[in-house]
């Protein structure tokens, strides 16, 4: 009787297990593959509680969501033109069949390898037909759709769907870019030079018309100031005959006068002139003429 109790113990509690072992759960963001003894043997895409042979089957489980695919290194590639550019793409793909997927593949890890190739390729060949202008231009969506149209046509048979092929970067390599920066900087450098050139000759010609009117400005000022002056002289010459005509004996004792204020200006003046010179004759007497000897 204990040994039946034991044996009913023992085969619920394996039942129990097997039971266990049989169920398990398909989420919504995934699809499964039953496989037995590494062979598949159904696919499940519906989301729910699922049953499998205990023990002798497993599940594997494949994303249902998109997928992204980013390189991690760009690649240099050749245009037409025989311009190098380095383009990193970027795919989004989703599995669409776990089974083909399974055989061809067999894990996502399989599938990144598979995939960047087959990506790799195919930027390869179409950038290769276009221009570099045709890749900065309103085209280039144009040519990243017919990369992603023929990405999804080669890797159909992984049982995976493209969703999406962008390029994310198309620059020139560090050592054109370079190159193109110096060719630049030489260019800009000789506009420079030519800029300032330019404006040093304007400054010039600017230099040259302001002096020639500065010339011609101090030539009338100074014409116009002899001018008025030799009118100024005519003036007081006239006015000084005049004076000479009406008092001759004021005239030759004024212009004496301005005389010996010229000539003593200065303390240390020294002069040496003979006494009776006419020079000193207002010196001597008020009317000008020699004093008496006694």
């Amino acid at each position: 009787m204990a040994s039946f109790r034991l044996a009913t113990i023992v085969l619920l509690v394996a039942g129990v297990f097997a039971a266990y072992n049989s169920a398990f759960t398909v989420n919504q963001t995934q699809q499964a593959l039953v496989l037995q003894l590494g062979e598949p043997k159904r696919t499940i895409q519906e989301p729910g509680l699922s049953f499998k042979l205990p023990f002798i089957q497993d599940v594997t489980y494949y994303e249902k969501r998109v997928l992204s695919l980013i390189p991690q290194d760009a690649q240099e590639v050749i245009l037409s033109d025989q311009k190098r550019l380095m383009v990193d793409a970027y795919a989004r793909y989703q599995i669409s069949d776990p089974l083909l997927f399974y055989q061809t593949v067999r894990n996502e890890f399989g599938a990144r390898g598979r995939l960047e190739a087959i990506i790799d390729s195919s930027v390869r060949r179409a950038l290769g037909n276009e221009t570099l202008a045709s890749i900065l231009t309103g085209q280039r969506n144009d040519i990243t759709r017919s990369i992603g149209d023929e990405v999804n046509e080669s890797v159909s048979s992984l049982g995976i769907q493209i969703i999406d092929v962008r390029l994310r970067r198309a620059d020139y390599p560090e050592a054109t870019s370079q190159n193109i920066f110096n060719r630049m900087k030489s260019e800009r450098t000789r506009e420079a030079k030519e800029f300032r050139a330019t404006g040093e000759e304007e400054a010039q010609k600017i230099r040259s018309a302001a002096e020639k009117i500065r010339t011609v400005i101090i030539s009338e000022a100074q014409r116009t100031a002899q001018e008025t002056r030799g009118a100024g002289d005519s003036e007081a010459i006239r006015i000084y005959a005049e004076s000479f005509g009406q008092d001759a004996e004021f005239f030759a004792f004024y212009r004496s006068m301005e005389a010996y204020r010229k000539s003593f200006t200065e303390k240390d003046t020294s002069m040496v002139l003979s006494p009776d010179s006419a020079f000193f004759r207002f010196f001597l007497d008020k009317d000008g003429t020699p004093a008496k000897s006694k």
